[in-house]
């Protein structure tokens, strides 16, 4: 295990990681190893990375034009079509996040370091849990993510081996010319594994860059929470013991300690919510274009699960496990979204039992503080898909019900 790790380590020497703190690395280090590897990384300067990032996203380009040139060009049959539109939707959506990923490069690495911030104490052992509690959910879905993704290509993989069809490829593609014959097909068999293979994890990473930074924002939501729901005894602990700490509350040095810190927690509460906001704005058109992909896929998969069940098992395998990783990849962007509007609104329930009855709201001016923090924290901040629906588990749940009605109309239609 030391062997692979050393090896993954020196395989992904990217520059991201030298320029980002120890707080981003436990979060975004994995991510930004994966980008690099996949040749995604906007954060290379050298001319050997540009060349080989340049005939990855080459690759990636011609594959995507491959399967539209067929999908215009080659209607036989319904379940052609359907398989066909199956695999070039979630490729179009992937590049299409991807770009506005990389025009947005500057801000989504200011998010990424927004742990670095002065502001975001971790000082306690349990804020420091909630730290690493949260890049251990990172790291574990992150992993589920692959597991799912490499399971699903490796199955695709040996389909066209086993399906009884000669000359068959990973997916249904048009090339510029005719492989089925004995001497071309194996170098096309063998170059399309390659390029589908690249474009694979080309889903895989864009969908593990969102996912880190949407822990990463539950993070600094619940990290704030901690201080502002601690924030008597974190400014009292040094300097009065625990029988007394409530006597000594209207000293002069605790008045100043607690304003200053109060003032600092609201500075990062406004950090958060202008970066939370900035982020719903840059995802809006994009999630709404996943959403109603997303939907479309569940129900064309579905359709391919009920179609193959009888027919092939290999099929139903790559079929089964493609709508399960759509499913699972909307899920966890639902799931996580949901978290971030939780833990936003929490911010108000942590301030009003932040002790203020012990007699800190008589000091002047943090009455005006805490009722202004809470009437800030409880407006509603959703991200959301367009501006037309909030990415929660209930839009999870509510997509999963019309794909299905969906599905149900297409098996009629079959019958």
């Amino acid at each position: 295990m030391d062997v692979l790790k050393f090896a993954w380590i020196k395989l992904t020497p990217t520059q991201a990681l030298k320029s980002c703190g120890k707080l981003e690395k436990a979060f975004f280090e994995t991510t930004y190893r994966l980008v690099y590897i996949t040749g995604l990384s906007t954060f290379e300067c050298g001319i050997f990375y540009a060349i080989y990032s340049r005939i990855i996203k080459t690759i990636i380009g011609l594959f995507i034009c491959a399967e539209i040139w067929n999908l215009v060009s080659e209607t036989d049959s319904l379940d052609g079509i359907i398989a066909n539109i199956n695999v070039t939707i979630i490729h179009i959506i992937a590049v299409y996040r991807y770009r506005n990923m990389a025009s947005n490069k500057l801000f989504y690495k200011k998010l990424a370091a927004s742990t670095e911030v002065a502001n975001f104490d971790v000082s306690t052992k349990e804020r420091k849990r909630l730290v690493d509690f949260w890049a251990s959910e990172n790291e574990k879905y992150l992993k589920l993510l692959l597991t799912l993704g490499m399971c699903t290509l490796s199955i695709w993989y040996v389909y066209p081996l086993v399906d009884g069809v000669e000359y068959n490829l990973v997916v249904t593609m048009r090339l510029p010319y005719d492989f089925r014959n004995p001497t071309l097909y194996p170098p096309t068999y063998l170059a399309t594994v390659l390029a589908f293979n690249e474009i694979g994890f080309f889903v895989m990473t864009n969908d593990i860059i969102m996912q880190a930074h949407l822990i990463h924002l539950i993070c600094q939501y619940a990290v704030l929470a901690n201080c502002f729901e601690n924030i008597v005894t974190d400014c009292s602990y040094k300097e009065i013991n625990k029988r007394s700490r409530y006597k000594n509350l209207n000293s002069e040095k605790f008045k100043m300690k607690y304003l200053k810190r109060f003032d600092n927690l609201i500075d990062q509460h406004k950090f958060i919510l202008k970066n939370s906001m900035k982020l719903r704005n840059t995802l809006s058109l994009p999630m709404l274009c996943q959403l109603a992909s997303s939907g479309m896929l569940i129900c064309l998969a579905g359709y391919q699960v009920a179609l193959t069940v009888k027919m092939s098992i290999t099929k139903f395998l790559a079929s089964l496990l493609y709508l399960s990783y759509n499913v699972f990849e909307l899920f966890i962007f639902c799931r996580w979204c949901d978290e971030i509007k939780f833990q936003s609104e929490n911010i108000s329930n942590a301030v009003y039992c932040s002790n203020w009855e012990s007699g800190v709201a008589l000091m002047r001016g943090v009455r005006p503080r805490i009722m202004l923090v809470i009437a800030r924290a409880q407006k509603s901040l959703a991200l959301s898909a367009g501006g037309f629906f909030d990415l929660s588990l209930v839009t999870f749940t509510t997509l999963m019900k019309t794909s299905y009605s969906m599905l149900t109309v297409l098996l009629r239609f079959q019958d």
